[in-house]
This record gives structure tokens, C-alpha cells and sequence, in this order.
């Protein structure tokens, strides 16, 4: 456990307060926890994660930008549905892509865990994009990707890191129940 650890873990946990929130501070917090988490996976050979925390910043500004579009007169950010064969489809797409970086990385670098690696990286990046698109889905996907994170966080022994993404897991069932109710009361509104 170390201070740059410590530090990400914060700003971490900042961040995805704020996006429960749909605060728009939530962005900032987002990007300073990928670049101080990109320095400590690459140090830890997580390449996938590494590579992960980039794609993270650039989507956390379209995130910003989509967000600040997106908002209505009443300064409201809307919560906007997936259809199934949509979220089918790209499911299906971050899992083709994962398979193939966790390909790459297996062969061509001294990765820890390449497979799991992409694969989580990979719809890590899926349920961004979903986050960025305001998406409801987004908070069980992230349940999903972050019960298996912690279990690589404990084999690599990030253990402050597993703790955080236990954390995440908790705070996803929270923005997933608490966006719902925001949904509920945007569907009202609309009739």
C-alpha cells in the first residue's frame, strides 16, 4: 500500500460519489484517479488496466462534454434508457475486443493476468461509454466488473485497490437504486 495508492483510492471513491450524483465535478475527480491508477497498474504489470485508464481520461472528457450538452433548462441531467439489442450487441463487441488485446498482450508482453486483464478492461471501458450516455445499465455492469476486479486486486496483491473496488460494488448497487429513482421521477414528470 503505498501514498500514490492511498491517494488514488480517494479520489476514486470522490469520483463515483459525484457520478451517483450526476454531479459534474465527477469528471474531474475521474480523470486524477486514472492518471495516478495508470502509473500504479503499469508498475504492477497490469497492461490492459494501464492502457484502461487512458482510454478512462479521454472518455471521462467526452463524459464532461456529453453531460454539460446534454443538460436541460432546469440544469437536470437526464438518465437515458439502452434497448436490449443495443446493450446486447456491444456486450458482445467489448468481449471480441478483450479476447483480442488479451491475445496481444499474452504474447507479446510479460502481462500477469493478460486474459482477465482485457477482458475486464475491456467492458470497463464498455460501461464508461454507458456512463458518459447517462445509461442506467451502467451501474449493473459496473456490479458485475468490479466483484471480479477485486478478486485480481487480491491476486496481485493491491489489496487497498480490492478494497476500493468492494467499495465500488456497493456504491454501483447504490447509483443503480438511486438513478432509478431519479428515472421514476423523470418518467413522472414527462406524463
Amino acid at each position: 500500500m503505498s501514498p500514490l495508492e492511498i491517494i488514488a483510492v480517494l479520489m476514486s471513491i470522490i469520483g463515483v460519489t459525484l457520478t451517483i450524483q450526476r454531479h459534474m465535478w465527477c469528471w474531474g475527480f475521474n480523470i486524477l484517479a486514472c492518471a495516478l491508477y495508470a502509473y500504479l497498474f503499469f508498475a504492477y504489470k497490469l497492461y490492459a488496466e494501464t492502457i484502461l485508464q487512458f482510454f478512462f481520461i479521454a472518455f471521462n472528457c467526452y463524459g464532461f462534454y456529453f453531460w454539460l450538452k446534454g443538460k436541460r433548462q432546469d440544469h437536470e441531467i437526464r438518465i437515458e434508457p439502452i434497448g436490449i439489442q443495443m446493450a446486447i450487441a456491444q456486450m458482445c463487441l467489448a468481449a471480441m475486443g478483450g479476447l483480442l488485446l488479451g491475445l496481444i498482450l499474452k504474447h507479446f508482453t510479460d502481462a500477469a493476468v493478460p486474459m482477465l486483464d482485457s477482458q475486464l478492461a475491456a467492458f470497463s471501458l464498455l460501461a464508461t461509454y454507458w456512463t458518459s450516455q447517462k445509461h442506467i445499465a451502467t451501474w449493473l455492469l459496473w456490479i458485475f466488473v468490479d466483484i471480479v476486479y477485486v478478486g485480481m486486486f487480491i491476486y496481485k496483491e493491491l489489496l487497498l485497490t480490492a478494497v476500493l473496488y468492494a467499495a465500488f460494488v456497493g456504491l454501483a448497487t447504490y447509483g443503480w437504486w438511486q438513478w432509478q429513482q431519479v428515472q421514476r421521477k423523470q418518467l413522472m414528470k414527462q406524463a
